[in-house]
């Protein structure tokens, strides 16, 4: 098999062994059993956030396809919904609007699985997976042991999390969210999102209509997958958003977004950055280019290999780091190849 086929970039060459875990049991048993061999593991899921170089993986490549969930509902306390790893993080998400699970409706369209979401802290439109998660279940990989961490133990930030910050060691295997109950979604957080309701941020609308406007604001910038669309043969948002020292904030110029966070740093926008620096949509040659539709997307026009995206990536950061002094980071994992 080719990491090209598992992947939403379409690249990645050979897995040396490939192993199909359909079951919690499977999947600790698949890691497990290669990390006492020793032999390398790749843990793959909906392929959203991999960047595969071309050798491919010369080790044990693990699909993650576990399923099931368990529901715990009253009216007190809400819905705490347990899912296996394996589930579609976006399946989840239109299950909770239909249910009338509060919390997760602005996260609508995320490809990828719900064990993939706490690695990251995945969010979108003023919401991540920090503000419902309330425990992962994981296989240690160190410690040869099932744990559950509570959130706190996760120790979540802007797009991180212990488990990002400890590459490889934990297995995901369930993921438990609490869930409000209702019809109404969340505060609206995000000003984009607030002017497509017709609502003042802050303001409620019902989950439903949150959802569907999610999805049509991340279709017009390509973020929904769409095989006949080459601006969504991507791996999302390739670099993250700079957060920077107050000093360094200061250095941008005037009319560059500022977002004040809780511990007195300044995130900036890294698509703002990218097409300030000269590099508008659609830039590139060949078989890779930044989306037509959003410039923080690098696709794959059809036929590309790893080498010509990481080229156009090494360019874009480069280009960003001359003009404005900020070296933007890589949101994907980069399996086998680096910036």
């Amino acid at each position: 098999m080719r990491l090209s086929d598992v992947t939403t970039l379409r690249l990645g060459g050979p897995a040396r062994e490939v192993v199909e875990a359909t079951t919690t049991e499977e999947l600790v048993a698949a890691v497990a059993d290669a990390d006492a061999a020793g032999t390398p593991v790749l843990l793959v899921a909906g392929g959203s956030n991999l960047v595969v170089s071309d050798e491919g993986f010369d080790g044990r490549v693990v699909l993650v396809r576990t399923s099931g969930d368990v529901v715990d509902q009253d009216l007190c306390s809400g819905a705490t919904v347990t899912v296996s790893a394996g589930e579609s993080w976006d399946g989840l998400v239109a299950r909770a609007v239909e249910q009338e699970w509060i919390g997760i409706e602005a996260l609508a369209g995320i490809p990828g699985s719900v064990g993939a979401t706490p690695i990251q802290n995945v969010g979108a439109y003023g919401q991540e997976v920090a503000q419902s998660i309330i425990r992962v279940r994981t296989w240690d990989r160190r410690e040869r042991a099932i744990r559950t961490l509570t959130a706190d133990e996760c120790r979540f930030g802007y797009r991180t999390s212990r488990f990002k910050a400890e590459p490889g060691r934990h297995v995901v295997l369930d993921v438990a969210f609490q869930l409000r109950l209702g019809s109404l979604g969340a505060p609206v957080a995000y000003a984009e999102l607030a002017r497509t309701l017709g609502i003042e941020v802050g303001e409620r609308a019902p989950s439903a209509q949150v959802r569907e406007a999610v999805l049509a604001l991340r279709r017009g910038k390509g973020m929904v997958l769409d095989t006949a669309d080459h601006d969504t043969w991507s791996a999302g948002s390739f670099f993250t958003n700079p957060v920077l020292a107050t000093g360094a904030a200061d250095d941008l110029p005037d009319d560059a977004p500022r977002f004040a966070q809780p511990d007195g740093t300044i995130k900036t926008s890294a698509a703002w950055l990218i097409s300030h620096a000269g590099f508008d949509r659609g830039h590139g040659t060949g078989e890779v280019s930044l989306s037509t539709k959003h410039a923080l997307a690098l696709t794959n026009r059809g036929s590309a290999t790893t080498a010509e995206l990481l080229e156009l990536a090494r360019e874009v950061r480069a280009g960003v780091a001359a003009r404005f002094g900020i070296e933007l980071e890589p949101e994907p994992n980069l399996v086998g190849c680096a910036l």
